[in-house]
């Protein structure tokens, strides 16, 4: 198997990708194409297009558990479950977390907007998980409501509680990520609540991340680097910085899939998912090579009748 073929699609499992926080992971895709119960300003990956809190089997586990044992030929230092929705929606989550666990010792990771852990069930089935990254990207019931839209039934309070619950019942390793968002979590006001909301959560880590691909929304815009930094050290803990995502793709099994990226954006303009199915990509993969490419300037993007498109700016060579 080439090195570009490590990135391939699969049914439900995609990677090894590289990850900024988890190395080489090894993405579990659990739910349909923006099925998720949060329609964040920000996300990457577009609109959602099921808002729901609704959860079942949406794949079947066996066939995931298949393609996981596949996967894991190719030695990822995570297993994650993450993809193109909420994985908590998934109503076998602790079965799949099990199974995983018969299948490898690889640590199991996932990646969640914490929606739900107000849900007793929920938790419980997270206990097998050895990381979780729940995010809050509010600190009060204004700011989530313009910032996540979340379905109607998720209340702040309530999903704040969930958090704190899940942070004192959880045994394995919790980081929290802050999605910073100019003119709504950057100012001083809003910044100070959300320090005292993860504060009464506790992490171990707090993770500060910014836009940096185009989002969902024209209006959701990142701050800089700098200020990250800056806002960094009134978290307690002091928070990590996450969104510079220069080098991660620096390894050479995965230098060979950033080069044919592009290539093809130097034959044409693309959206993500035309590059997704073009290159036989997950569309997460992609989106991690996409928001290297467009921070290390060889990339642009341009928005037409509201859909993004990526094109190369420039004669470069990144395969070395």
């Amino acid at each position: 198997m080439g090195r570009w073929a490590l990135s391939r699609l699969r049914r439900y499992v995609f990677g090894p990708v590289p990850s900024r926080r988890l190395g080489r992971s090894l993405g579990i895709d659990l739910v349909p194409f923006k099925t998720c119960s949060y329609d964040c300003i920000y996300c990457q990956l577009g609109r959602t297009t099921d808002l729901t809190v609704q959860r079942r089997e949406y794949v079947p586990l066996e066939a995931v558990l298949a393609d996981l044992q596949a996967g894991l030929a190719r030695r990822p230092d995570y297993v994650t479950l993450s993809g193109s929705g909420e994985p908590t929606l998934y109503s076998r989550l602790g079965e799949l977390i099990a199974g995983i666990k018969r299948l490898t010792d690889t640590p199991v990771a996932v990646l969640t907007n914490g929606s739900l852990l107000s849900d007793p069930q929920v938790r419980r089935e997270l206990a097998g998980a050895d990381l979780l990254i729940p995010s809050l990207d509010a600190g009060d019931p204004q700011v989530f409501a313009a910032v996540n839209r979340p379905h109607p039934s998720i209340d702040f309070d309530t999903m704040v509680a969930g958090l704190v619950a899940m942070r004192r019942e959880f045994s394995g390793h919790f980081w929290l990520e802050v999605f910073i968002l100019e003119g709504f979590t950057s100012d001083p006001v809003q910044l100070e609540k959300l320090v005292r909301h993860v504060k009464a959560v506790a992490p171990e880590r707090v993770q500060l991340n910014t836009v940096c691909r185009p989002p969902a929304e024209d209006f959701a815009n990142g701050v800089s680097l700098e200020r990250l930094a800056e806002l960094a050290r009134r978290f307690e803990p002091e928070a990590e910085v996450i969104a510079d995502f220069r080098g991660v793709h620096q390894l050479g099994e995965f230098a060979a899939g950033r080069q044919e990226m592009l290539d093809l954006l130097r034959r044409r303009p693309c959206t993500a998912g035309g590059i997704a199915d073009g290159l036989q990509m997950h569309l997460n993969a992609v989106a991690k090579y996409l928001e290297e490419l467009v921070t290390q300037g060889l990339v642009e993007s341009t928005r037409s009748g509201g859909v993004v498109y990526y094109r190369a700016r420039a004669e470069t060579d990144v395969s070395a």
